[in-house]
């Protein structure tokens, strides 16, 4: 199978399809994280801003959503269990932005290889 374009016709290896194919898986994974970590920003902004929601009450026994119901809690519960989601989320969040780095790492040590061996003759970027 040869190569079609303006740069070298180089062989496409078995290796080099593994490379693009992990490249591509990579790339798709890379639109995830982003898409996840996205949704744990807004999360956090909700998390944060029922916090300072609570701040403000007078009430002793808030409304509080789990899952589907409200339920009447006691304010400290709620400021507690806000707490823990907020931290929850800021470590999944911290999680989601290694992972990102990590993907974004491997995909520039492919494109090193792949454009090395291929010029021009192949397009790693998006559009």
């Amino acid at each position: 199978m040869q190569q079609q374009g303006g740069g070298s016709d180089s062989e496409v290896t078995w290796e080099d399809q593994q490379n693009i194919n992990k490249f591509g898986r990579l790339n798709n994974r890379f639109h995830e994280l982003e898409e996840e970590i996205k949704i744990a920003k807004e999360t956090n902004e909700n998390l944060e801003d029922a916090s300072n929601e609570l701040i403000l009450t007078d009430e002793e026994i808030v409304r509080f959503q789990i899952g589907e119901v409200f339920a009447h809690v006691p304010k400290e519960e709620v400021d507690s269990r806000l707490e823990q989601m907020k931290e929850a989320t800021s470590k999944n969040l911290e999680k989601l932005e290694e992972e990102k780095d990590s993907v974004l790492a491997q995909m520039a040590e492919l494109k090193k290889i792949l454009y090395g061996k291929f010029k021009d003759s192949i397009n790693l970027e998006e559009d």
